[in-house]
């Protein structure tokens, strides 16, 4: 029974895994691209649309803290009031 629910986790997995076609995106049928955003000189692509800004893939930070540092006094740090 238990080899039975191995093979079959295996295949769903299998199948899972498989049913992602890749191709090029492009609209709905009778569809069309949003419009140009204001100010632009061109109405972007289904890349442009999909490739996320720089500002929203930030570098990860591997610089480890090697000694500790006191915090500088925060002016706006005030106990909680009733």
């Amino acid at each position: 029974m238990r080899r039975v629910a191995v093979i079959l986790t295996g295949a769903l997995a299998l199948s899972l895994a498989a049913c992602g076609a890749k191709r090029d995106l492009r609209p709905a049928d009778g569809r069309s691209l949003p419009v140009a955003p204001y100010g632009a000189v061109e109405t972007p692509g289904p890349t442009d649309l999909t490739t996320p800004p720089i500002d929203a893939r930030p570098k990860r930070g591997d610089q480890t803290l090697t000694q500790s540092e006191d915090r500088p006094a925060d002016p706006f740090d005030l106990p909680p009031t009733r």
